[in-house]
């Protein structure tokens, strides 16, 4: 899946329909908070980010995406104004994947999505987390524990790699609270019941997550990575 920020309605329009044409599955959203909406419903595999926009600019999103550790490994491609040069180069030093400068061809675009998407591909095929029993590969979405299968719902499944990406440091609770649920998450309550019901279903390894009482939660054990 790949996100389109883009607020003028031809340009998001032409882009979505070109992406379909090439078999990729898309999602256009025209504000910042459809976007983020979007992104409490589904994690998409790249995201094409304009800068000027409505509510917020793309540059602070793309400072939220990159220093979240639930989204931080989505590539992110800048949509900016030609000639910018500015816009360019400070969206690479926060951490954009590319740009591609106004306006643009969608088939330049297309082989620019390719390119990030092989080159992400590559860096995610090598990561995995091995912590006691609990093994986890997400570029394949597998979830072990002593060896058996582990079935998580969404939420429940970026709880454990907020966790997992912090590598034994403690995570705040409104960290882990708008890392899962975004800007629009519900009590604090949300977050227990939904550790609860983590520690549950990963069996013996659900004894790794630590209550830092008054802080947050960390995963405990030693590490290999």
């Amino acid at each position: 899946m790949i996100y389109l920020l883009e607020d003028d309605d031809n340009i998001r329009k032409l882009v979505c329909y070109a992406l379909s044409k090439e078999g990729f599955e898309v999602q256009g959203h025209s504000s910042p908070k459809e976007f983020w909406q979007g992104l409490n419903t589904e994690l998409p595999e790249l995201v094409l980010l304009d800068i000027m926009l409505p509510e917020e600019d793309g540059l602070s999103i793309l400072n939220k995406l990159k220093g979240n550790a639930a989204t931080a490994h989505i590539p992110v491609i800048m949509l900016t104004a030609k000639g910018s040069e500015f816009d360019k180069v400070t969206g690479l030093d926060m951490g954009a994947d590319d740009y591609v400068a106004k306006p643009f061809g969608t088939m330049e675009l297309i082989s620019r999505i390719r390119a990030v998407l092989r080159r992400s591909q590559k860096t995610q095929d090598d990561r995995t987390y091995t912590i006691g029993g609990l093994y986890v590969n997400p570029a394949k979405h597998i979830i072990t524990v002593s060896g058996e299968a582990v079935s998580l719902s969404y939420k429940e499944y970026l709880l454990l790699m907020v966790l997992l990406e912090a590598e034994g440091n403690v995570v705040e609770r409104d960290r882990l609270l708008t890392s899962v649920w975004g800007e629009y998450y519900t009590e604090s309550r949300t977050l227990d019941v939904h550790i609860r019901k983590l520690r549950v279903k990963l069996g013996d390894a659900g004894k790794l997550i630590q209550t830092i009482k008054g802080i947050g939660y960390k995963l405990g054990g030693d590490w290999n990575e």
